[in-house]
């Protein structure tokens, strides 16, 4: 279970006509409350889908009752015909749920620029909500629902020592960058909480998760992460224990997204050591991820540590000052590189895993920064170069 684990809430995902291929394509999320508690984040691309700017300006006071997500159409670059879409879409499963519309959250993903069929998806909000349900069932078809290249459904939950629940599913497997990702995360929890505490939390958690996933340097119109609570637990917990959990379930989501990018063969986490700040541990680190040179060689199991170095040293010194003399590499536990040159042979170093650890140590501070990403490969280009779901 996931979403409907914290008590409260149920869901639902099915197969509305919106995709083609028949394949599940809307989730419908309510929460029962007694709160109706809910904070968002989103995407930093200033071209912003429809229902960013919906969901946006609906979160605003701190409330929503339920959320509506659909794949097979990213309702971006729309125009106005668009916007409305995604208000009537809110307005129709208000009605359903006797709410308000400004009450309902919306999210979309998939292809940019064509408008959404609104009879099937209307029609599947109707079926929705006489199907909703909580359980592992309901839980795993609005996980499947939200997926457009995704090749498995996301989803984590924890409990704390005080007895709250965190639940969510995540899909994106693509566009997966600073600022979140192209993807789209529901989060739920039964703590009894205001909009305050959880907004705080939230950004907390996915500041540290979520915003360190970078996949392909690309950011998505669509990002939307949102946080429920329905306070059914009646437990108010420490703004510190809530937030740890909601970022151990995104720290889980966010591992499942990168494990699941498009075409890739390894999982690469760049952790940048000794830095004079984080924010310049986090631009170096960013730097080599975003390095299609380094992620190449890494397909190629080959740990080719001065495109590491050369990566780290495209970062402005107002950024991230260091002296290149100071500068180490380890990849997968070997120290290829050493005071700015080589170190032990890289043949040493073993490439094989799905997992590959690349530390960079400045020698400038004790600041520490990481980043999730992944390599290139040939079924990446293949993906990207045909993509129409």
């Amino acid at each position: 279970m996931s979403l409907t684990r914290p008590s409260g809430f149920r869901a639902v995902g099915l197969a509305a006509g919106i995709k083609t291929t028949g394949a599940h394509d809307l989730a419908v999320i309510v929460n029962d409350g007694p709160r109706d508690t809910a904070a968002a984040v989103f995407t930093a691309n200033r071209v912003q889908a429809a229902p960013v700017l919906w969901s946006r300006q609906a979160v605003a006071d701190g409330r929503a009752r339920a959320v509506v997500l659909n794949s097979g159409g990213a309702n971006a670059c729309t125009g106005p015909e668009g916007f409305a879409d995604t208000h009537r879409t809110a307005e129709h499963l208000a009605a359903e749920l006797e709410a308000s519309a400004q009450d309902v959250l919306v999210c979309s993903t998939g292809l940019i620029g064509e408008r959404l069929p609104m009879e099937p998806l209307l029609t599947g909000i109707t079926t929705a909500i006489g199907q909703l349900a909580a359980g592992a069932e309901a839980d795993a078809s609005s996980a499947r629902a939200i997926m457009t290249t995704d090749t498995v459904p996301k989803t984590a939950e924890a409990t704390t020592a005080s007895g709250i629940t965190v639940g969510g599913i995540a899909k994106g497997a693509g566009m997966l960058a600073p600022q979140l990702a192209t993807m789209l995360v529901v989060l739920t929890t039964d703590a009894d909480i205001d909009a305050a505490t959880a907004d705080a939390a939230l950004r907390a958690a996915t500041r540290t998760t979520f915003d360190r996933v970078d996949s392909d340097a690309c950011m998505s119109t669509n990002d939307t992460v949102i946080l429920l609570a329905s306070g059914a637990s009646g437990i108010a917990p420490e703004l510190e224990e809530l937030t740890e959990a909601v970022r151990a379930v995104s720290a889980d989501l966010a591992r499942q997204l990168v494990a699941d990018a498009e075409g890739a063969s390894h999982d690469v986490h760049v952790i940048v050591r000794s830095a004079t700040t984080e924010e310049a541990a986090l631009a170096v680190a960013r730097e080599i991820a975003r390095s299609n040179l380094v992620k190449a060689a890494i397909f190629g199991n080959d740990p080719n540590w001065g495109r590491i170095v050369a990566a780290a040293g495209c970062v402005p010194e107002h950024v991230a000052p260091f002296d290149v003399a100071d500068l180490s590499v380890t990849v997968n536990g070997v120290e290829v590189c050493r005071a700015g040159g080589a170190h032990r042979d890289r043949s040493e170093v073993d490439m094989t895993p799905r997992e590959t650890l690349i530390e960079v140590d400045l020698g400038a501070g004790d600041a520490t920064g990481d980043i999730w990403t992944n390599d290139l490969t040939h079924d990446y280009v293949e993906e990207n170069s045909a993509y129409s779901s």
